[in-house]
């Protein structure tokens, strides 16, 4: 498996998600400016609820951006426990440990993309090829490590 590939994947994916959340908070920030009247009140409840949707938009960014950061952190040395950077096949499916995007095809092939703060990377972290591990209630094996 050629990790290189899925990080610019996810990379190309963050990048995409950067530009929407900035284009939005432009947009939002353009409308915003466009409420100005003379109702008075009603002006300022929109006006705020505009600055809190401006807010949120700007949290979800500033997450993605974490995201991105974490990822640049990632190398794609070959790993022979689980830890970041790690792909991981277990009889469940295959597992990139680096941000937690969801699920992206790779070679026809379904692969999660999961945080090393996910309880799934916690009860296998540190685990080698062979091994066995259980989360909620469900056992799986480590078949391969990449």
């Amino acid at each position: 498996m050629n990790k290189q590939e899925i990080i610019n994947i996810l990379k190309a994916k963050l990048t995409d998600k950067i530009q929407y959340f900035e284009n939005l908070i432009n947009e939002t920030r353009a409308s915003n400016n466009d409420t100005k009247s003379s109702m008075g009140d009603k002006y300022e409840t929109g006006r705020e609820m505009l600055q809190q949707e401006i807010n949120n938009l700007q949290r979800q960014l500033n997450e993605v951006l974490n995201q991105q950061a974490v990822l640049q952190k990632i190398t794609t040395d070959l790993s022979e426990k689980v830890q970041n950077g790690a792909l991981v096949k277990t009889n469940k499916g295959l597992f990139y440990v680096a941000a937690s995007m969801g699920e992206i095809i790779f070679e026809n092939q379904k692969i999660m993309t999961v945080s090393a703060e996910s309880p799934l990377v916690k009860a296998m972290f540190g685990k080698k090829m062979g091994e066995a591990f259980t989360i909620n209630n469900i056992n799986q094996n480590i078949e391969n490590i990449w």
